[in-house]
């Protein structure tokens, strides 16, 4: 989902993924990784591409409800 939403922005700004990376300071192989949906990107590596969009990443932590099995 964050991928997608990467992938999306970045097309719609007409930057590719080589820009990208470079303006962020990440590998273009995080990057694609990210996008696909692969990978374990840390807050810091989310943070960087998405200030280079104009984007915000946003962490909702939410309490489940607990079920007995």
């Amino acid at each position: 989902m964050i991928g997608k939403s990467i992938k999306e922005r970045r097309k719609a700004l007409k930057v590719t993924q080589p820009q990208l990376a470079a303006l962020a300071g990440v590998s273009v192989t995080t990057l694609y990784q990210i996008e696909r949906g692969q990978g374990n990107p840390t807050l810091d590596t989310l943070d960087k591409i998405a200030d280079v969009l104009g984007m915000e990443v946003c962490l909702r932590i939410q309490k489940l409800p607990v079920t007995n099995s």
